[in-house]
């Protein structure tokens, strides 16, 4: 730790941690599965993970309370359930870690209006509001203070994140500039291409979470008689054969995709198996109620004993006070605090 008051010269050691944030705004859902749960379960070997549920993010829109905390233990135990281990991970909730926003309002003292405004998400979200929360405009400084307390040297991210981290970036760069060597200044990394799953009911979009009908996405607590009628509704189009292309036949080749990740199989390959789409909406039910159904097992089982997920949360917050004290500590000291 550094000496309160010297100068800050030298940089702090960077890290390569995997940092994995996952915000209560709604049900976890395959596409959380395979796009980001199982690539952060799998990473769990580097030194350092840390997967974190942002639940402070879920309140830049309108939110109920009783909802908002259901959802966070409902989505601490669904991490678990799925491999999340917290003697291999740093895993904890963002709120009980008052790092995380000490250092956003340090980092919004090296952030212009101007910078916050253009962040392609205000623009989209505001504009679907009819009273925009002051929260929405700034949680991209949040963001960049959960990547910068943990000093990491590389995000993983996908390519709708890229902002956000250059806004990470661009910030540290500044604070370091302006008040010393205080950050490690990150870089976007993209991981091998993951799991992208498409709403059934609309696959020119993402299965979400917030999705209003949910008719299209398949939660991960869905009842497997739920699971396979969504399945067999999902949209297709109104050719007979099978045939991965998708760009002309998007709802086809999200069906593939979604069998391939999770029998392991390339998407054309699988196409060569079926001559019409009922057995391969078939197939795709039975592989995802096979891919959730140890997860749901695990799920029920730690959803019987709360006290023991909350008590895991709570040392993972303990951990993580201790692991990001030194970096709040050099923040204030560089600013000028005492």
């Amino acid at each position: 730790m550094t000496t309160p008051g010297t100068a800050l010269t030298a940089p702090p050691a960077a890290s390569l941690r995997r940092i994995s944030g996952f915000t209560p705004t709604g049900r976890l859902h395959l596409g959380n599965l395979l796009g980001a749960m199982v690539p952060t379960v799998a990473g769990q070997d580097t030194p350092g993970t840390v997967v974190f549920l942002s639940d402070l993010h879920a309140f830049t829109v309108e939110h109920n309370p009783a909802t908002t905390r259901a959802t966070t233990i409902e989505q601490a135990t669904l991490l678990l359930a799925a491999g999340v281990d917290p003697d291999r991970s740093l895993f904890y909730l963002q709120s009980q870690v008052p790092a995380h926003t000490e250092l956003h309002y340090l980092l919004e003292c090296a952030t212009g209006v101007g910078e916050a405004q253009r962040m392609i998400q205000f623009k989209e979200k505001s504009a679907a509001q009819h009273q925009v929360r002051l929260s929405l405009l700034t949680y991209p400084v949040l963001m960049a203070a959960d990547i910068l307390l943990h000093q990491s040297a590389e995000v993983p991210v996908g390519d709708d994140q890229d902002q956000h981290v250059e806004l990470a970036r661009d910030v540290a760069t500044r604070f370091n500039a302006r008040y010393g060597a205080t950050f490690v200044v990150p870089r976007a990394v993209h991981p091998p291409t993951a799991a992208r799953v498409m709403d059934l009911a609309d696959p020119s979009r993402k299965m979400s979470k917030s999705a209003p009908s949910g008719g299209g996405t398949l939660f991960l607590l869905d009842a497997p008689d739920v699971l396979r009628r969504k399945v067999f509704r999902a949209v297709t189009d109104s050719a007979s054969d099978v045939r991965y292309d998708p760009a002309a036949r998007p709802g086809v080749a999200n069906l593939l995709e979604i069998l391939s990740a999770c029998v392991g199989r390339s998407p054309g390959d699988l196409a060569d198996d079926f001559d019409s789409y009922g057995p391969l909406k078939a197939a795709v039910a039975d592989a995802v109620i096979d891919r959730v159904r140890p997860i749901q097992r695990r799920y029920a089982d730690l959803a019987a004993d709360p006290a023991y997920v909350r008590a895991i949360l709570r040392d993972g917050a303990e951990r993580a006070r201790i692991a990001t004290a030194d970096t709040i500590h050099r923040a204030r000291t560089a600013i000028g605090l005492l």
